[in-house]
């Protein structure tokens, strides 16, 4: 039986992919969070993966409090650069496949058009910065590894669905920012995709989002749909929402990620957004 370990593993994309891998009897999943696991010491990393000799480490874990980044730099960089360098190391060791989950948040969200893997980064906040850090020890300490960029992830546990209908059930109106654009993407169609690359050899960075894109406040407007609520979405800008929160960290303003490498080296495609989302509101 394979092993793999997953870091993060109490988080939305590590409950996905232990769904993922429901009834696999040719798995074994090691779970462990960061009760179990301190990704940031390479000592701990290393005892337990000579103690589990895994087949492949999927990295799930990171520091994704993009404003607080912005204050607790060290801790940011610990989590979203060391973490993964430690975790290359192990698995090159091993000779174990690495998993890293990288992020919309490396480019610099002034684009036109959606990003490719070929185009220039250019992270504008800590966050961003430190997960381009991890993408980049990714690429000079493991041997065999598969990094996924996502974006607007949301799963089981805190999201940006979760806080809009708690909203709902508070207030008649919401605002949401109107001018910035990207691709909401389910933890389970980012696991499904991780699963499928997991036994493959086809290694490199890819982008892993749903398809199709639109503004935080169409996202908002469409689960209000699906589940039936008459609560009103009113548009402001970044510039207004920025006014209002001014320890908010920059956002990119353009962040739709374009699967291109799935396109080009793979028969692997994401579900429409809308799609996921119904599927994902029909869940809860």
């Amino acid at each position: 039986m394979k092993k793999i370990i997953v870091t993060g593993c109490n988080g939305q994309l590590g409950i996905a992919i232990n769904k993922q891998y429901e009834g696999n009897t040719g798995i074994e999943l090691i779970n462990t969070d960061v009760a179990q696991l301190d990704i940031t010491n390479i000592d701990e990393v290393m005892k337990l993966v000579k103690e589990v000799k895994p087949y492949a480490i999927i990295n799930c874990a990171a520091y994704t409090n993009v404003n607080a980044c912005e204050t607790d730099v060290d801790n940011a960089y610990r989590i979203n650069a060391i973490g993964p360098r430690n975790l290359s190391v192990a698995a090159t060791e091993a000779g174990a496949k690495l998993v890293q989950v990288s992020t919309d948040y490396v480019f610099s969200g002034k684009a036109d058009k959606p990003y490719t893997e070929f185009d220039i980064t250019g992270p504008q906040g800590v966050y961003g910065a430190s997960k381009l850090a991890g993408e980049n020890f990714v690429k000079e300490f493991a041997k065999d590894y598969f990094i996924l960029r996502t974006a607007w992830l949301y799963g089981e546990g805190k999201n940006f669905v979760k806080t809009m209908l708690q909203l709902s059930e508070k207030t008649d109106k919401v605002t949401v920012v109107g001018d910035q654009f990207g691709t909401p993407t389910s933890a389970e169609e980012l696991a499904k995709a991780i699963c499928y690359l997991v036994p493959s050899e086809n290694y490199g960075l890819f982008h892993g989002t749903c398809e199709g894109y639109c503004h935080w406040a169409d996202f908002a407007k469409e689960i209000f749909r699906l589940a039936g609520k008459k609560t009103a979405v009113e548009e402001i800008s970044t510039q207004e929402y920025q006014t209002a929160n001014p320890a908010s960290a920059p956002r990119p303003s353009y962040s739709i990620l374009e699967n291109y490498m799935f396109r080009l080296t793979s028969d692997f495609r994401f579900a429409d957004w809308h799609d996921a989302i119904e599927r994902y509101m029909q869940s809860l």
